[in-house]
């Protein structure tokens, strides 16, 4: 054999090494895998091609001269996923703690620049403790250089990060960057700073999960959007996220063959929401019922409950659902799940997915700790997501849709399609105890039966506003249908609304308010 091939061969072979036997040894007994081991779990087999397997540090500072291994902390390259491409990098662990170098990111950056010259998905394996300290300030602009890329395949081409391990510092803010977070429950973590640095700022003690576990920032910081019990199934989400998202935003998602007929209707759905008002019922029960069964992947479901975002498919074709959640705080919006919404309803534009919107909402959570945290602001930014939106938007009013609420949550005048309601619609300016104390005050201060008047003035209120016929007269609603007719109805409108063409006025960007 020529020695260059062997030579070539042999680097090739300490490439695939990674960090030594011991250091695979160590990530095995943490429960986690390799990075070429992660490639193979979730790519299709055989279909990894890698670039600079060989690319290696020139820092000589600290000792890290004699520290250069091949690939130097990270494998990428581009691969498929059930015969989708993409490309895609891992994070070696087992490499000098995964730290993240300028010749990471020259790796990173350079298949992130063809991914998005050629229109394809990133998706990020990372398991990195953050800067490499030896390369100084070069492993900071190195971040610089990666963030840019994020921000420029932003809303043009799919971006997944798996939180695999440890991620600390400036590792945490190219994920933040991406459309979908998905974290492992017990391996792996995000925080700015760890918990001893927190400890000796602010003598606060708190442990890695409290700080910033899996369920921290499913639960709490919103920061994640899925939380995966393994390895193995953060890998089977990813698979899943992608069969819904299209390649770029120029493409339409894939269309699967329904087994779900699509003129289904479910008797069951014209008893689900209770008579009672004050009664909650579950809004999931009402989605799994209209879409293609077994379809809905939910997203940020840890998070924000009284709002459910999620992608399905509706007669085969994919569909991004938003909804109130009557069982968690009503239904009502706030600061939270109005970030979860607007979010939601972005991504879904930027990738050619129309949104259905299920209504049931008193309005907006009242209180000085909403007001100061800035719940004018943060519900605004549901207004302008839908406004904002160009793809088919429909919503279904099923009960509660009062004031602000009922304009923000995809109403006609946010420049949605088509508004259909159920027969149980409540659609006014505000409830009907609030508008009677308003409406009726020196009335009720007058009377003799207080009780029995505001009675008669709830009744009379509810019989002309509270209702979806009022609003179907105005023209504010374009159908009042019987819920089990809506799967057949929502189906229909698409099938018009596919076609549908809109465009916003020129310009650089809005100011959405942050």
């Amino acid at each position: 054999m020529p020695d260059h091939i062997e030579k070539l061969r042999e680097m090739r072979a300490r490439a695939v090494a990674g960090g030594g036997p011991e250091r695979v040894a160590a990530q095995h007994d943490k429960g986690k895998l390799t990075a070429r081991e992660r490639l193979a779990a979730l790519l299709d087999e055989g279909s990894f091609q890698e670039l600079g397997a060989l690319a290696t540090h020139d820092c000589t500072a600290f000792g890290m001269a004699d520290k250069r291994f091949p690939g130097d902390g990270v494998v990428t390259g581009f691969g498929t996923i059930n015969g989708r491409k993409v490309a895609i990098y891992a994070q070696d662990f087992t490499v000098l703690g995964g730290s993240f170098s300028e010749v990471q990111s020259q790796k990173i950056c350079r298949i992130m620049d063809l991914a998005l010259d050629c229109g394809i998905p990133v998706i990020g394996l990372l398991d990195s403790g953050g800067a490499r300290i030896q390369e100084g300030v070069k492993s900071l602009a190195a971040y610089g250089e990666l963030f840019t890329r994020n921000v420029l395949a932003s809303g043009v081409i799919p971006q997944i990060s798996l939180m695999l391990g440890p991620c600390a510092g400036g590792s945490v803010y190219s994920p933040a960057l991406t459309d979908f977070v998905i974290m492992v429950r017990r391996t792996s973590y995000m925080f700015i700073t760890g918990p001893d640095v927190i400890k000796t700022v602010t003598g606060e003690e708190v442990t890695f999960g409290e700080l910033g576990g899996a369920m921290a920032h499913n639960v709490k910081s919103g920061v994640a959007h899925f939380v995966a019990e393994s390895e193995q199934q953060a890998f089977l989400l990813v698979k899943q996220l992608l069969s819904y998202l299209p390649p770029n935003n120029v493409e339409d998602p894939r269309r699967v063959e329904p087994d779900d007929d699509p003129q289904r209707m479910d008797e069951e759905l014209n008893d689900i929401v209770p008579l009672d008002e004050t009664a909650p019922y579950d809004m999931q029960e009402v989605i799994a019922r209209v879409f293609d069964r077994g379809s809905f992947l939910e997203v940020q479901a840890h998070y924000a409950r009284n709002a459910i975002v999620g992608l399905a498919r509706l007669d085969g074709y994919v569909v991004g659902i938003v909804a109130n959640q009557p069982l968690h705080l009503a239904g009502v919006l706030d600061i939270d799940s109005s970030d979860k919404i607007a979010r939601f309803v972005r991504i879904c534009d930027a990738f050619n997915i129309p949104v259905i919107t299920f209504v049931d909402c008193p309005g907006y959570l009242p209180g000085v700790d909403q007001e100061h945290g800035g719940i004018i602001r943060h519900g605004a930014k549901v207004i302008y997501a839908y406004c904002e939106a160009t793809v088919p938007k429909i919503s279904v009013v099923t009960r509660k849709a009062i004031g602000g609420a009922y304009i923000a949550m995809s109403s006609k005048q946010m420049r949605s399609d088509l508004a259909f309601a159920w027969p149980t619609a409540e659609i006014a300016v505000m409830g009907p105890d609030g508008a009677v104390n308003i409406l009726y005050r020196r009335e009720l201060q007058e009377a003799e039966d207080p009780a029995a008047l505001r009675a008669q003035f709830v009744a009379e209120y509810k019989a002309r506003f509270h209702n979806p016929y009022a609003a179907a007269d105005m023209g504010q609603i374009d159908e009042v249908i019987e819920p089990r007719e809506t799967r057949p109805r929502l189906i229909a409108a698409l099938d018009i609304l596919r076609g549908k063409v809109a465009t916003n006025p020129a310009k650089k960007h809005g100011l959405m308010p942050v």
